[in-house]
């Protein structure tokens, strides 16, 4: 036992006790800063903080009519990864397949079943085609800048080389 141990260090005081004489401790993130103590009303804080904190998705955790009402909310603007609109109407038709699988489960309990609407595959096929055309354009624009920003560096490096040449031949005249 050390000298600047009182006698009823326990095993774990101990090993915290010379952590910190280590400096184990030191430049821990959050030091010096006050504890996040908002959310302790709420049963579910140590499970979303821990989502938070281990940035997980959630969403796969909601039962199913909940899961397939919050990704019909994300259309059209999640499917704006797809390029092609086949793929975008596969995607729609399996998300109405699965709408329908879910409505012939049984219902459990007292409560109503909560529903998921089907989506009308035409009309978000639609308003995808505006999103991703107002995409493509966009990305068309920032291409079309980039072209004309490289030919005006290209050309002011041809300038630059053009002077360079006059002064060349200018100083070589007057040695």
């Amino acid at each position: 036992m050390s000298a600047g141990s009182p006698w009823y260090e326990t095993a774990v005081e101990r090993q915290i006790r010379e952590a910190q004489e280590r400096g184990d401790f030191d430049d821990l993130p959050g030091a010096g800063k006050p504890l996040d103590l908002g959310d302790l009303d709420d049963p579910d804080w140590w499970v979303k903080r821990m989502a938070r904190r281990e940035q997980l998705d959630l969403g796969a955790a909601l039962p199913g009519a909940l899961g397939l009402r919050k990704e019909a909310a994300g259309y059209p603007e999640s499917l704006l990864d797809l390029n092609r609109e086949a793929q975008v109407r596969e995607v729609l038709v399996d998300y109405n397949r699965r709408v329908i699988e879910d409505r012939r489960r049984p219902v459990v309990g007292n409560l109503p079943p909560t529903l998921a609407r089907i989506i009308d595959v035409d009309e978000m096929v639609d308003r995808w085609r505006v999103l991703h055309d107002e995409r493509v354009a966009a990305a068309r624009e920032r291409a079309a800048a980039a072209a004309a920003e490289r030919q005006a560096a290209d050309e002011a490096a041809r300038t630059a080389r053009r002077d360079a040449r006059w002064w060349r031949r200018l100083t070589r005249r007057v040695r």
